[in-house]
């Protein structure tokens, strides 16, 4: 009901150049977690697409398919489809666009992807309570053999990647090595095949919703780049 309302209240107001924006959250997360970021696509001009999926029930692969398709199909016929993504979110697009294409794919932007896996999960899976927590697709963000994220190759789309590089949770950050977000390390964000890379001073849980990161969402969707310096314009200054 809220992407029909939106729909027809922006239906005779939308630029030629508007696009549809889905966004897809985290493992054991919701839509609430990317609605910050949500209205600010609004407010720059994107058409978003905000819905909740049953991250901790299904495998990576059904997951997809519950996720993807239905957001699809809620974009205005004629405008380029283009992603924002939260960790799994990130790894969902990849396996979709893997074994499907998007005629009018645009750009995908990813925070704080596994794009190679978390070696907090490998540490942590066989912990009494990981898979009730976590779910099939949780053991599937490892790094090891069983690892989904680096089965599925290279980037064979536009996609420009920020991660994190502060912690709140000092326990898993001891698990990965380097910098890292509290749950993913920096090096296994990147992805071969990728557009653009950038780190930020912000955290796995919280990144999505800070000014700045979203600062340079917008900026990646509009322009196909990130900023190159650290002046990055803070939303609504």
């Amino acid at each position: 009901m809220r992407v029909l309302l939106l729909a027809a209240l922006l239906a005779f107001s939308l630029p030629a150049a508007a696009s549809c924006v889905v966004l897809l959250h985290g493992l054991a997360r919701t839509a609430g977690s990317m609605e910050t970021l949500e209205h600010a696509l609004l407010d720059a001009g994107f058409f978003p697409i905000n819905d909740t999926y049953p991250s901790r029930d299904h495998p990576i692969e059904e997951l997809t398919q519950l996720a993807i398709p239905p957001a699809l199909e809620k974009c205005p016929e004629g405008m380029a489809v283009n992603f924002v993504t939260h960790s799994l979110g990130g790894i969902l697009v990849r396996q979709y666009l893997s074994e499907h294409s998007i005629e009018n794919l645009g750009r995908v932007v990813m925070l704080g992807p596994p794009n190679q896996g978390s070696e907090v999960v490998d540490e942590l899976r066989d912990v009494p309570g990981f898979h009730f927590i976590n779910g099939d697709a949780g053991l599937q963000l490892g790094t090891g053999e069983l690892s989904v994220p680096k089965a599925l190759g290279k980037a064979r789309f536009d996609v420009g990647i920020i991660a994190g590089t502060q912690s709140i949770n000092w326990i898993l950050s001891t698990l990965i090595p380097d910098t890292d977000d509290g749950k993913v390390s920096v090096e296994n964000t990147r992805l071969e095949g990728m557009n653009d890379h950038i780190t930020m001073p912000v955290t796995h849980p919280f990144m999505m919703e800070d000014d700045e990161v979203i600062a340079q969402v917008i900026h990646y969707l509009k322009n196909g780049q990130f900023f190159e310096d650290e002046s990055v314009p803070v939303r609504g200054l």
